[in-house]
């Protein structure tokens, strides 16, 4: 039951964190984005926490539900953290418009079923 709390903790604090990044972008378009510093920054370290909260999610957990990114979400943590003048604004869109909301489905969907055992 702990370990599912843990589990559940990180969940949250994904979609959570993906929802804020569907929200910034709402009515933004690629150029806006490219021209928004502060919006780009705000987006990356969103990025970063999603990545973090993957990265301690358990072994168990990631084969139980193959279909998500779990290893994606943590390199890319890793790339926007340790390689931050490297950090592609391209890739961040493309992530941020095309596989956020794919997450934040999938996410919500694994939220949605009942509690497994773990």
């Amino acid at each position: 039951m702990e370990r599912w709390k843990k589990i559940l903790f990180r969940l949250k604090h994904i979609k959570e964190h993906a929802e804020k990044i569907l929200g910034w972008l709402v009515g933004v378009g690629k150029k806006d984005f490219w021209e928004n510093e502060l919006l780009q920054a705000a987006v990356i370290r969103e990025l970063e926490v999603i990545g973090e909260a993957a990265k301690g999610l358990s072994d168990a957990f990631k084969r139980k539900y193959p279909e998500a990114p779990w290893k994606e979400m943590a390199g890319m943590r890793d790339v926007l953290i340790h390689g931050y003048f490297e950090v592609d604004l391209e890739e961040v869109w493309t992530t941020a418009t095309e596989d956020v909301p794919e997450l934040h489905r999938q996410i919500s969907r694994i939220l949605s079923e009942p509690q497994p055992l773990l």
